[in-house]
Formats: C-alpha cells, structure tokens, sequence
C-alpha cells in the first residue's frame, strides 16, 4: 500500500546539491557574515542562496554545470531513477559548459535582495570585475535599478562590507553607459540586440571570463517565447556565445518549469510551499465544491469575496484578478464584468470602466500599463484586473486577495500555475501578522487538477504531527523545567604560548581528558531477503571493544618520549621538571592514568583505542604563536520555570520518512491520534514503500514521554530514541522529550567566524535548543539529563561554542535551582553505548565531569588549548 505521495519525483529530490564544504584560506566567504545580516535580516533563505551561490562560483570546486551535474546524478538515487544515463541528463542541460545554475526563489520573497548580494560579494571577492544584469522587460529593469540603488546607497549595509574588499561600492548603471569595473549594469534583454544606444557588445565582448551574468525572470531563456517577442528567444544564444565568452552565470526565477518540467540546474531552492509555512508569503484556499448554475451567480460571488477583503483588510485597498486564456477572451470578460458593476453598484459605466483594468500584450492595452504602478494606491480607482494567463512580471504589487481562472486553460499547467499564484502571494506591510490568505476562485470541476497541480506546485503534501498528550495514560510523563536569562558579552585579547618549557601541572592536577568507556557494545545488521514476499530483519549482535592495558599504553607513550626530538624543550610535572635525558617516573604516569580512567568511571586497566590515542596525544606538545582567544563576561539574571505542557507541535512530510527520519509511536497509537491525523499515521504504518526505519513501534510502557509520537529527523537521533526505548535503560528514567527545534528551551551562545588567520574575524550571537531532556530520580534526588545530538566527529566552531556556553548556563542554573539537577552532554553515536552504562552504574548522575564522551573530548582538546595558550 503505497497511496501518500502524488509525485513520483518532487523538486525537492532534483535540486543540484553543493557542499557548504569550502577553503577559507582560498575562499573568505567567512568575513561577509556581517553583511549578509544586515542585507537578509531574518530572511535565512536568503543568505542560504546567496552563500551555495557564491560557494559554487568562487571556490574552485567546479569548472562547469557538467561537472556539478555528474557528482549530484551519482551521488542520487532519484537522479539516475529518472534518468537512465548520466549523458540523458546531460543532455537536457541547458548550459552544460557554463558554471551557470538557477536559483528558485518563490515569488514574493525578495529575489532582488539575492541578487544583489551575489553581485556584492562576488564583485569584493574579486572574482569578476563587473556584473551585467539582465532581466526581460522595462519595468522589471526599473524595478531592480530601483532596489539596487537604495541599497548601493545603504550606509548602514555599506559599512559592513570588509574592508579587505575590492570593490567596495558598485556603480549602478545601465547599457547606455560604458561598463568598467565595480560596475553593476542592470538591463533588460531588448538592449543586448539594439543597434545603436547599447554599450553591451563594446563593453563585454572577448572579456567574458571576468564578468558575472545574472539573470532574472530566467524561465524566459528555455521556455517558448510569444510571436512578439523575437529578443528573448535570442537570450540563450547571447549567454552561450563565443564573442563573449561568458564564464559565471546565474538564473533567478520563482516558476523554475520548462512546461511540466522542473528545471535540471536549480542549485537552491526556497519554495512557495516554504515561504507559505514561514509567514513570508499569503497562505490560498482555493474551491473543492461550488453550486454556481451560471456566470452571473459566479460574479456575485466573487463580488462577495471582494468585498470581505475589504472588510477584513481595511487599511489597505484590495483587487481582484481575473485570468483568461487569450486577449480576446480577456476583452470579453472585461465587457461582461463592467456591465455587472454598473447594475451591482448603481453606477454609470465610465465609473465602472475605471474599476475594471485589463493587462495584455496588445498594443491597444498598453496605455493601461502605467496605471499598473500605482494600482495598490486607494487614488488609483481600480479594484478588478482582468489578464490573460501570462501575466506582466515585475509587478511589486501585494494587495492582490483574489484570483479568479476563468478558464481551465488558465491553470493548464505547472508554469500558469505558478505565475499567476505568484501575483497574489506577496504580502502588504500592515498585515504581516496573523498571516493573510489568497482565494482562488476557480471552477469546482476543474478542482482535483488544480488542486494536484497547485499541491505539486506548492509541494504539498501529506504531514504527521507529533502533540504533547495532556490527558490519557501518558499525561503522567510531563515535567517541569527551568531555565536562566543572562545577558553574555565577548572580548578579544592577546595570547601566547611558552616556546620552551610545556607545562603539564595542571594535566596531572586535573586528569586527561578521557572518553568513558563501555567495552561490551550492541551493533545492529539489517539483512534483506532475495525471496520476494520476505521483509528486511535485523539482528543485534553484543560486540567486546578492542583495549589496551594501561602497562601497554605506557610501552607505547615511552616509547615516544625515547624516539622523538624534544627541541630542547622542557616538560613539567607538578615541581618536577623533565628532559628527554631525564624522563618522568613510570609510576607517576601511571597514576595520572589511572586516575584519569576513573574520572570517567572506567575502574578497570583495559584502555579503549579511542582513549590510548588521547593519553599519547596528552603527551604531544602542540606550541602555537601568538594568537587571540575569546573570553565570556556576563551577567546571569534569574530562572523561569517551562512547562513540557506547553510544547509546540512539530510536523514532518511523509518525503522525508525516505530520507534519514523516523516516527516513533506507541502500540497504543490509536487511542492517542483521532481524525486526520489518525489515518494518515495509520497509512504511514501501512505503507511497504518506506524504508524499514521510517516507523518503529514501541512498547507503551517503554515508551516514556508525554509526546503522541516522537520525529527524529536523522540517523543519530533516531538511534538515540531506541536507546531512551530499550528495557534496561528505560527502567531508569521517570521521562523524556525530544524537544522542539525552536522557541522552546532556548541557550545563547556566541562564536567567532571568518578565516582562521584574519584580522577581522567577528563574533556571532545564535540561541540553540537542546534535543532531549530527560528526567531520572535517585536517591530522592531530581535529575535532568540534557542532550545534545550530532554526527561522530562533528567538531566545528559553533558546537565548541554551544558546548562550551551550555555547559556555563547549566553551572549557572545549578546555582539557582536546587530542586533538580542538571547535566548536559553533546553526544554522538560513538558514545551512546558508554552513555546509557555510565547512566546504569550511577557514573553519570555523579556530576558533569564524572562521563565525557568522544566528541566532548574534542571540544574539551579545543576549549583548553586556548586557555593554556592565555
């Protein structure tokens, strides 16, 4: 049974994925963070598309779309599903040679901002010396030479561009001026043909390959042009013509379809059904059934919707659009539409005729164009717009609350659909909050098209829901918590390192910092059978870790001491000083071992491998320059109580369970999900398509959170749940939640970016949220375990920095709080094992630095370089 997805490829799956994995040292995006806060604001999306941009551009990764194409078709399933052969998808490549890619931004979410931070950057990083924008009409060309000038003359956004920059404030012009470089020239594509006025081929002929082309509205460039339009059908040609020699070159378009078809080289994609969850663009509901028996009952009822925009939208002046399938049918419309307001509204025809606009390409309608410009203006008498299914791009209009397809031919296609939904989602300033919604008043027979169309347009789809139970049986697992303000500031100082003597008093004070250990591990195998009919099974096996003896590391680490060259340094224990002509005591090392084991609770001689490797690496002395560090001053407030009771909903697509996420749900699930939501858990249980672990069942009396179901949205917390839901482990725990990715227990941190060795490196603020808390009692004591989830071996500035300010907010709410006690730790799969043991024999309720696992250890290597580099 397999009835949830209505696409068998979804956009989603055919987007070219470019690593974030870059050089600083050759690509110093890092120094332009700054920047893009202050361009973007809250807008992420943004920033994302701007940073893969500029990532696939300027970091020497890829030489054309070829190559970017090839490394995603064999590294996707879906791409060599739908198509057979590399060479089949290389084939609808529009621009296989270029490093060309577009960027798919819905409608209504700020393309022009994207565009110009390419442009930006790229012109500072000195990548391309000028940048030609193109774009398919006049006014979509005002438009942007608009948005760029403002911005160009931001002072507040031009003081953050680095100084290191090359070019640090672009001109803004257009074709009939020369084009040197720092230029930015914005035109639309008629000025690339025109025989005389245009600067185009005097300026970028023979000198493409430092020059960046982008290009706006670009389902132009592969879709068929109209009869009138014979320029843009030359569009492609230009950027593909060896008199230029183009080498960098973007597409920028919110209805990314070649008809039917999406687009082969999207490299980012923010889609309407995104910008809709997010608020950023109008919400549509749209006709399931409607009982009209003729067109004058459709009018008034479209009338009637119009008029409750206006109700519900006061401070603001709404319109309507209507959608035909040709001019001629547009004209028609027109007519029949003004004689219904003359009689509805009791008004003469001239009144009425002012009302009603209509938009096509026929030259006898231009002269309405300008009226376009001003149509959200309450002095612009007109309410109704009346267009063919085409409608003119470059409109900022956002008062549009209704669109009508008078046609099913005006919805045929994802294209249509996706250019007219785009004319009513933008949002108007004084509604941005609760959001607005867009209706569209189609015909109920066309409805099950539009709505599959819309919905894939959209990528709509089928969503699971995970709610916090306030009643029923596993109402009992809900607990408090709390948490604590404090306001946190950053300095930067000077420090440096002792270039002889390497100090290890503290080492022998304090312990190595060990991981703990569990030597009996459980390691899974899924088979699956060649016999059709026979489901995948997997079985667990118990596995005994690999050790040394502590005798045997010390072999090894003196060993060391014999072989290498000190360089006449210095190496002191306590008091005591040693050379390499005189070494410390065996037995000193010794105890300094032993002692760091049981630190972590492994009482026993045998050493992990992970552990033998950071005994000898204790033992390395890493001496650095000098340098600066960051130090944390601030002001803890006070605590606030949060209640598991209040706890957001999370929803996840049914796509996504094929892709690395799980529900989690209780053998008890039909009496905790009613309704919808009930049958589609129900589907998803059903449904022999999804991998085996996209659903796990679980034993209610193990399964002890407040939460209907638990979504785990990767492989390491997916693995950690079924450890929260194993026998031995869930008998020590009272509860626990997965938590909520945002706004529920939220930690600040900051952290400083940019290239390793620059001067100007900056400091970011972000809040985090911890994924599990987990309640356990014992003693009579209230423990709260908070969990951090990564992958093994994801060390990276910001995690150091979350790590190291999480586990100061929970020192600092210890302090506060004596009713629970909490401990944080980050984990990772490597880990869990040693994790649940430490939690079995008490180790891990004894205080935070009784367990610390492998990726803890690095932070713990990175935190306390800098601290004995101070």
């Amino acid at each position: 049974m397999a009835v949830l997805e209505k696409k068998v490829y979804k956009q989603e799956d055919l987007i070219l994925k470019i690593s974030d994995s870059y050089d600083p040292f050759k690509l110093s995006l890092g120094e332009w963070e700054e920047f893009l806060d202050a361009l973007c604001g809250q807008r992420n999306y943004q920033k994302e598309a701007i940073k893969k941009a500029v990532i696939y551009l300027a970091a020497g990764k890829y030489s054309s779309l070829t190559e970017l194409a090839k490394e995603n078709y064999e590294k996707s399933i879906v791409l060599q599903d739908k198509y057979k052969s590399f060479e089949e998808l290389k084939d609808i490549l529009q621009l296989p040679d270029k490093l060309y890619g577009t960027i798919d931004l819905a409608t209504g979410t700020g393309k022009s901002y994207v565009i110009y931070g390419i442009a930006t950057i790229m012109l500072g990083l000195g990548i391309v010396d000028r940048v030609l924008v193109l774009c398919p009409s006049l006014t979509i060309e005002n438009g942007l030479t608009e948005k760029f000038v403002e911005l160009c003359g931001n002072s507040k956004l031009r003081k953050y561009i680095p100084a290191s920059a090359v070019h640090k404030n672009p001109r803004v012009i257009d074709a009939n001026t020369s084009v040197v470089g720092g230029d930015i020239c914005i035109e639309n594509i008629h000025a690339v043909y025109e025989t005389t006025g245009s600067s185009i081929k005097d300026s970028f002929s023979k000198s493409g390959e430092r020059v960046l082309v982008l290009n706006d509205e670009a389902h132009h460039i592969f879709n068929k042009p109209g009869k009138e339009d014979a320029d843009v059908k030359k569009w492609k040609d230009f950027l593909d013509s060896d008199d230029y020699g183009f080498k960098y070159m973007l597409g920028f378009t919110g209805t990314a379809y070649v008809e039917d078809e999406y687009f082969s080289d999207v490299i980012y994609r923010y889609s309407l059904r995104a910008a809709i969850d997010d608020g950023i663009v109008k919400n549509i509901d749209y006709v399931k059934e409607d009982d009209s028996s003729n067109i004058e009952e459709k009018f008034e009822k479209i009338y009637a919707n119009h008029k409750d925009n206006e109700i519900t939208y006061p401070e603001i002046k709404p319109l309507t659009i209507l959608v035909t399938r040709d001019i001629k049918a547009a004209e028609t419309l027109r007519k029949q539409f003004i004689e219904f307001i003359v009689e509805k509204e009791k008004i003469d025809t001239k009144s009425a005729e002012g009302k009603v606009l209509i938009v096509t390409s026929s030259p006898k309608h231009r002269v309405y164009l300008p009226l376009l410009k001003t149509v959200d203006q309450r002095e612009n008498p007109v309410e109704w717009i009346v267009s063919v299914s085409m409608l003119t791009e470059g409109w900022d209009v956002k008062n549009v609350f209704q669109i009508v397809p008078m046609e099913e031919r005006a919805f045929d296609s994802k294209l249509l659909v996706a250019q007219v939904l785009g004319r009513g989602l933008r949002i108007p300033e004084q509604y941005k909050t609760p959001q607005p919604k867009v209706v569209v008043f189609n015909h109920k027979s066309w409805s099950n098209k539009i709505k599959k169309l819309i919905e894939e347009v959209l990528e709509i789809e089928t969503r699971v829901t995970s709610r916090v139970l306030n009643e029923g049986d596993r109402n009992k697992y809900h607990f408090d918590l709390e948490n604590i303000q404090y306001q946190a500031k950053t300095e930067e100082i000077e420090v440096s390192a002792d270039g002889k003597t390497f100090d290890f008093s503290r080492l022998k004070k304090e312990g190595i910092a060990l991981e703990s250990q569990s030597l009996d591990v459980v390691k899974s195998t899924e088979y699956e059978s060649v016999k059709a009919g026979e489901r995948p099974r997997i079985k667990e096996y118990a596995l005994r870790i690999k050790t040394l003896s502590i005798d045997e590391v010390l072999d090894k680490l003196f060993d060391e001491f014999e072989q290498r060259d000190w360089e006449g340094r210095v190496l002191k224990l306590g008091e005591e000083e040693y050379t390499k002509e005189k070494l410390p005591p065996r037995k000193e090392i010794y105890s300094l071992i032993k002692k760091s084991m049981e630190q972590r609770g492994n009482n026993t001689d045998d050493v992990t491998e992970a552990n033998v490797r950071r005994i000898l690496t204790a033992f390395t002395p890493i001496l650095r320059k000098s340098n600066k560090t960051v130090i944390t001053k601030g002001d803890y407030v006070d605590s606030y109580t949060l209640y598991t009771k209040d706890m957001g909903n999370i929803t996840i697509s049914i796509a996504a369970l094929r892709h690395n996420s799980t529900v989690f749900y209780s053998q008890n699930w039909e009496n905790e999900k009613s309704g919808d939501e009930k049958d589609i858990l129900k589907e998803i249980i059903e449904d022999e398509t999804l991998p085996r672990s996209a659903v796990k069942e679980i034993n209610p009396y193990l399964f002890k959170t407040p939460s209907d179901i638990v979504i785990t949205s990767s492989e390491p917390e997916r693995k950690f749940v079924e450890q929260l839901c194993r026998e031995e482990n869930a008998a020590l725990m009272e509860s626990w939640i997965k938590s909520r990715d945002m706004g529920f227990y939220e930690i600040d941190y900051s952290f400083r970016y940019g290239m390793p060795d620059s001067k100007t490196r900056k400091y970011k603020q972000g809040k985090f949220n911890p994924d599990f808390f987990i309640k356990v009692i014992k003693d009579n004591t209230v423990f709260v375990l908070v969990v951090e989830i990564k992958e093994d071996g994801d060390v990276c500035e910001e995690n150091v920095a979350k790590y190291k300010y999480a586990l100061k907010h929970f020192e600092e709410l210890n302090k506060k709080v004596k009713e629970q006690r909490y401990i944080f730790h980050f984990l990772s799969p490597d880990g869990y094992s040693a994790f649940f043991k430490h939690l079995q024999d008490g180790t891990l309720l004894k205080g935070q630095g009784n367990f610390r696992c492998n990726l803890e250890n690095e932070f713990e290597t990175i935190i306390k370089t800098e601290e004995d580099l101070k």
